[in-house]
């Protein structure tokens, strides 16, 4: 590992200004969010901030009493932060790697826990995988983002797109791994008995999602514990 002075380390980890855009990655871990109105960031992913600039927790009369119901199910990972005012607020999770994305009135469906921030132009809903509520506890919602605007998703090291199409068949994927799909696939829970039997019943492999149709899924190499096997 080679020895730094304290200028090289200065300046090698220095803010620096790359992009005229609102959101810039500082490094493949860190998000600056350059504010000037609001924006959405996950709930305790802000490290660092300066100007003026408020965080309030997303409240009732802007996510309704049904988004309200199911945030209360799932978790902290579903929680947003509301940043409001100027100046410059830098947010990161667990050392996961940050990928922008620019939607250009597209809607895509992301783990919940894998938003870490979009622009006010951004619309976003809760979903909820019914029939994995009776198998599994955890993990059984995602977020609807759809609009014009910047996103900002996370994924535990390099995350994999996998084009889905009719020709091609479906493709399955462990949830504890699944990132992200295009707005047009709606994932259906499928269970291999076989995988179940060999693994045993906590196993998160006997329990998959089916894409199937014209899209793209995005994984990542790693198995977030969001989804628990009843009964394991």
């Amino acid at each position: 590992m080679a020895i730094k002075t304290l200028d090289q380390f200065l300046a090698e980890s220095a803010q620096k200004d790359a992009s005229p855009d609102a959101f810039e990655l500082e490094n493949p871990r860190m998000l600056e969010v350059r504010l000037a109105g609001r924006v959405w960031t996950k709930a305790g992913a802000m490290v660092a901030y300066h100007g003026d600039v408020r965080f309030t927790r997303q409240g009732l009369a802007e996510q309704g009493l049904a988004t309200l119901l199911k945030k209360a199910v799932s978790g902290e990972g579903m929680r947003l932060m509301k940043a409001e005012g100027k100046g410059r607020v830098y947010v990161a999770d667990s050392g996961k790697k940050v990928t922008l994305l620019r939607l250009q009135g597209d809607t895509i469906f992301v783990n919940g826990n894998d938003v870490l921030a979009f622009e006010d132009g951004i619309e976003s809903e809760i979903t909820m995988m019914k029939r994995m509520a009776g198998m599994m506890s955890g993990g059984l919602f995602n977020v609807r983002l759809s609009g014009s605007g910047l996103v900002a998703i996370t994924s535990h090291y390099e995350p994999l797109t996998l084009r889905v199409s009719r020709k091609d068949g479906p493709i399955f994927t462990d949830p504890n791994a699944t990132v992200a799909w295009s707005g047009g696939l709606r994932p259906e829970v499928a269970t291999d008995i076989t995988l179940g039997t060999l693994f045993g019943r906590g196993s998160g492999e006997s329990i998959q999602l089916k894409f199937h149709g014209e899209g793209w899924v995005v994984v990542q190499p790693y198995e977030e514990v969001y989804f628990q096997q009843r009964g394991g």
